[in-house]
């Protein structure tokens, strides 16, 4: 069930939380990896790339900066000039800056825009070619349930962007269905990663924990979670599923949202 054998993945932001997450679980399900990385986020890409392979898959890393599109251009390329073949995109990269809207700058806003829905964009643009040619692809995106079903006080271009990617992945859908290519994403509530175990930008290893223990289900979200969701979403087993933005919480926005 969810087989990805034979199939090749192309993911951003994929040397730490939900991106490494979704690399080893897309190889452990037989797709070969096309892994983004941002050497300046300081993440241990290696490491991924170790558990990939031991999983039996090819794997190629490429630095890419998301906010610059050759750069992405070349990711994606990657995966049919050494593969051969282009099934998947997961746009996972993405960062979170706390900045009240009076002293937020437009350099402030732009960042956010530039990385966390831009991105998004350059990279499915860059896919959509040899998906269109193949008849068929799965383009995937990180969204979050901040802007799409509750706010966070001081990251309103967060909230923007991230409404933003919910917005383009539910017209994409409709404009890309008939090309075989379908267009979801995953709003994930509190996750256990990095970005948000930053005490400046985010809730901090405190605030997880007690956000945990006030969701339905008593426990701090891991980034596995959400490449379980990614895993079916990437298989043939989703192919009537498009347009959908799944929202993987334990709850949270039951009562929080």
């Amino acid at each position: 069930m969810f087989s990805l054998d034979g199939t090749v993945t192309v993911i951003t932001g994929a040397a730490s939380g939900i991106g490494a997450a979704t690399a080893r679980r897309l190889a452990a399900a037989g797709s070969d990896l096309v892994l983004g990385d941002h050497a300046a986020d300081g993440h241990d890409m290696d490491a991924v790339v170790a558990d990939v392979r031991a999983l039996g898959r090819r794997v190629e890393v490429r630095e890419v900066d998301v906010r610059d599109t050759e750069s992405v251009e070349a990711l994606v390329g990657v995966a049919t000039q050494a593969f051969g073949r282009l099934d998947a995109v997961v746009a996972n990269a993405a960062i979170a800056r706390l900045h009240a809207l009076a002293e937020m700058t437009e350099a402030d806003w732009t960042q956010i825009i530039d990385i966390d829905l831009t991105g998004v964009w350059r990279t499915f643009r860059a896919a959509v070619g040899p998906m269109r040619k193949a008849g068929r692809g799965r383009l995937l995106a990180t969204t979050s349930t901040v802007g799409v079903i509750e706010s966070w006080v001081d990251h309103a271009h967060y909230s923007a962007a991230k409404a933003g990617v919910a917005g383009m992945v539910r017209t994409l859908a409709t404009e890309l269905g008939p090309s075989g290519i379908t267009v979801n994403a995953i709003a994930p509530g509190i996750i256990q990663t990095p970005q948000t175990l930053d005490e400046v930008n985010s809730l901090g290893a405190a605030g997880i924990a007690d956000v945990s223990q006030r969701q339905a289900v008593r426990r701090v979200g891991r980034p596995e979670d959400i490449a379980a969701g990614y895993h079916f979403l990437a298989s043939d087993d989703a192919s009537f599923v498009t347009g959908q933005v799944l929202v993987i919480d334990g709850g949270r926005t039951l009562q929080h949202g």
